[in-house]
């Protein structure tokens, strides 16, 4: 039997919540989104099995991406699309995170946040990109966001995927020096200081005395770039990034269960190796931490740089195969529709749980629209 999802959660624990808080226009939108999601309320069709004559409502999804339900078909369209960019080079994931002195300016302003942690960390990775001591050119590198631990609180970083190596001016190749691509102390250093500078320059909300008292907490601890070992070439790099390009905050398989006031969340350990623990957190409280990560509309949470950078990404990508003795991608590779959903669902969307056979769409179900959503007081 299948466990609580989240949009069980936002059902059972929505009226304590609502009745304490108001929801943004964005946090409304998708707790909406969520608790719709593949119901009566978005419409669908209705499909017959061709052999047996089973019947089936099938409804549409809410396309949310914070929602646990419909990141499987993105995040694989997405995949599909990287598959031409990838170089034959070893790949390298680096973390950047920002220290939790910075949370509760988070809360107040996102957007100037999570803008500012992609400004600093891109300038970094190209810095010394360029820089001759360690590469001496452009390299290509993908950023994506997350807001959150295993627990739901505010842990705000970015997962950088790096390419070993980049392209230099006169349009050759420079692989790293080392077994490593850079130093990470020098990293942490230069990014402490690009993400400082550059948050001091925008306007904060900070007044001078508050501001010196955030600067004094900033500085107080050397911040901490992490780095893993190089993933290899190109396919294990995909499945690496697969992990972490449309993960939701919780998933659906996380939440294990529905203890009386409580849920029960399940979490990696800290320690390597561990074994997973059960924390519980009480309804009201999953759904603020859970609502803590909705991005502000319109916030792309994956950007690329360097060599992947919209305006430059055909010519120097191309320029990069070429100095690499390279091949460019086969245009056969990209697949057809009917492929990609045979792939990802492995037809079993497609086929009769009863007798195997496929079903055919008799006609739409229209949707009975969105139930009235509190906004909570004002």
């Amino acid at each position: 039997m299948a466990g609580p999802t989240l949009a069980d959660v936002l059902a059972r624990f929505g009226p304590a919540y609502l009745a304490a808080h108001r929801l943004g226009c964005e946090q409304a939108r998708v707790w909406r989104a969520i608790v719709t999601c593949r119901t009566h309320a978005l419409g669908g069709q209705l499909e017959r099995c061709a052999c047996c004559g089973a019947m089936r409502h099938v409804y549409h999804s809410c396309r949310n991406r914070h929602c646990p339900q419909c990141q499987r078909r993105a995040k694989e369209a997405w995949l599909a699309a990287r598959r031409r960019e990838l170089l034959p080079v070893p790949y390298f994931h680096l973390v950047f995170t920002l220290p939790h002195a910075l949370n509760a300016l988070a809360a107040r302003a996102p957007r100037l946040i999570y803008d500012t942690l992609f400004a600093a960390a891109s300038a970094t990775l190209n810095a010394f990109a360029a820089s001759a001591r360690h590469l001496g050119g452009q390299s290509a590198f993908s950023l994506v966001l997350h807001t959150w631990a295993q627990d739901l609180r505010r842990h705000i970083h970015v997962h950088a995927l790096v390419a070993g190596g980049a392209l230099s001016n006169e349009g050759r190749w420079a692989a790293p020096r080392r077994g490593f691509l850079f130093p990470v102390k020098a990293l942490s250093r230069v990014y402490r200081g690009k993400f400082i500078a550059q948050l001091q320059a925008q306007p904060h909300g900070l007044d001078a005395r508050a501001w010196r008292a955030l600067c004094q907490r900033l500085h107080a601890h050397d911040w901490v770039v992490y780095a893993k070992q190089p993933l290899g070439g190109p396919e294990p790099v995909l499945d690496y990034l697969a992990r972490y390009t449309h993960r939701v905050a919780v998933s659906n398989e996380r939440i294990i269960g529905i203890d009386g006031d409580d849920v029960l969340l399940r979490v990696r350990s800290r320690q390597a190796g561990a074994e997973r623990r059960v924390v519980r957190l009480s309804g009201v409280e999953f759904i603020a931490r859970f609502l803590a990560h909705v991005l502000p509309s319109g916030f792309k949470r994956i950007r690329h740089y360097g060599l992947l950078a919209s305006a430059c990404k055909r010519t120097r990508l191309g320029a990069a195969r070429q100095a690499l003795g390279a091949a460019q991608p086969d245009p056969h590779v990209i697949e057809t529709l009917v492929q990609f959903l045979q792939r990802i669902d492995r037809l079993e969307t497609l086929r009769c749980p009863h007798c195997g056979g496929a079903f055919v769409v008799l006609g739409p179900l229209a949707p009975t629209g969105h139930p009235r959503q509190a906004r909570g007081p004002p």
